[in-house]
């Protein structure tokens, strides 16, 4: 018998995305702005459904616009243009070393003696944009002859250049004080009084909701939201639909006209600069590093985030993030048979990608392409009159269904 339309399916996150998408842009920011703002103070409020008890709240909440950076970064290399990419701790590494050794008092490199070229007020942020230079300039270089390769072989070689980016940090003593790490990076001295002598961003403020952790993430939203904006931008440019048609499948858009290779290496440089601008931030943050901070667990937890959230969905990926920072600080305060919850972190993200994989592999929150949403639009434009219900026979040559 002959199949009317389907009823279209749509679930909640899709409404809501339709919602969304329906808004002009400044119905977008009117609803938006509201939402950041509510997000700012959550550190300094802190409800007691979200609050952590076994460990700062504001510290949570840095901590996780930092990831939310970084998931950010690497959504556009594995969720936009589909490179898989296990070694992005070594691009985090890079900016949070260029910051470092910049700095820091142990360093060789370090330009905020007398004669050197940054104030001290000022010498992180002044670091920021060459932070993000130096690893967009790191992806570069390694992406131009590893992008060539796939699937697989990419992996391989994406996880190797993390592991030597921790190794060299760990053997350089002379550059990077090796496995002592490097200590007393700078940060924004601002709001320095008498009860707190070295500023509102120095490790030291602990005291109250305005701690330094709060301060921090309001520096990370004020980066993520950048950072969105300007991936944002590039999702609906050329640039955007290149990497969908790569990811889809890459053979097809190379005998389309597309340069695979170059578009490619367009994504491996913006993720390898947003992923060194997090390492900025976590670098600033914590004003000491040493190599362990930068292994290859790290790297997998990032993936992580990016793969629950779901991939291609930068609002997803930020979910995803939250995720990976929240729940096992939340269950830090948990204890079974003497021992913290969330010490089994690895296991339970372990059990939780495999669940994931099995009964929903695009993630959390799936990312709906505009470009095929439109398709739909289309059909439903232009499709045939005999489609509707009550229309007499089709015309001759119409496609229709036939069900069994």
């Amino acid at each position: 018998m002959l199949k009317g339309p389907q009823p279209d399916k749509h679930g909640v996150g899709d409404a809501i995305r339709s919602w969304w998408n329906g808004l002009a842009r400044p119905m977008q920011w009117l609803f938006g702005v509201p939402v950041i703002a509510l997000i700012a103070i959550l550190p300094v409020w802190r409800p007691p459904i979200l609050d952590t008890p076994g460990t700062d709240f504001g510290g949570v909440m840095a901590q996780f616009a930092m990831y939310a950076l970084i998931a950010i970064g690497l959504n556009v290399v594995v969720g936009q243009a589909g490179l898989l990419d296990l070694g992005y701790v070594g691009f985090y590494a890079v900016g949070a070393y260029t910051v470092a050794l910049l700095t820091s008092p142990n360093s060789p490199w370090n330009k905020m003696t007398e004669s050197g070229f940054f104030s001290e007020d000022w010498a992180w942020l002044s670091c920021l944009p060459i932070a993000v230079a130096i690893t967009a300039f790191t992806g570069l270089i390694l992406g131009t002859p590893t992008l060539r390769l796939r699937g697989d072989y990419l992996a391989i070689v994406t996880l190797g250049f993390g592991e030597i980016v921790r190794l060299l940090a760990d053997n350089l003593t002379d550059v990077t004080n090796g496995g002592q790490g490097l200590s007393q990076i700078a940060y924004p001295h601002l709001g320095e009084t008498e009860d707190k002598p070295y500023g509102v961003f120095s490790a030291g403020n602990t005291g109250g909701n305005l701690n330094s952790g709060v301060w921090w993430f309001w520096v990370g939203m004020v980066m993520v939201i950048i950072a969105l904006l300007l991936v944002g931008n590039l999702e609906r440019s050329r640039v955007g639909r290149a990497w969908v048609a790569i990811r889809e499948d890459e053979d097809a858009a190379e005998i389309m006209g597309v340069p695979t290779f170059k578009f490619k290496l367009w994504a491996f440089t913006i993720g390898a600069s947003i992923g060194g601008l997090s390492g900025a931030l976590y670098a600033g943050q914590v004003q000491f590093i040493n190599p362990t901070g930068f292994n290859v667990i790290n790297s997998m937890l990032f993936l992580c985030a990016v793969v629950i959230g779901g991939q291609g969905n930068k609002l997803g990926v930020i979910v995803g993030a939250f995720i990976i920072v929240y729940l096992p600080n939340r269950a830090m305060s948990i204890e079974i048979g003497g021992q913290s919850l969330g010490d089994y972190k690895y296991l339970f993200f372990g059990l939780a990608l495999v669940v994931l994989m099995i009964f929903r592999p695009q993630g959390l929150f799936p990312a709906r392409q505009k470009l095929l949403a439109y398709g739909r639009q289309i059909y439903q434009a232009v499709r045939r009159p005999s489609d509707a219900p009550g229309a007499g026979p089709a015309p001759s040559g119409a496609r229709t269904e036939v069900g069994g």
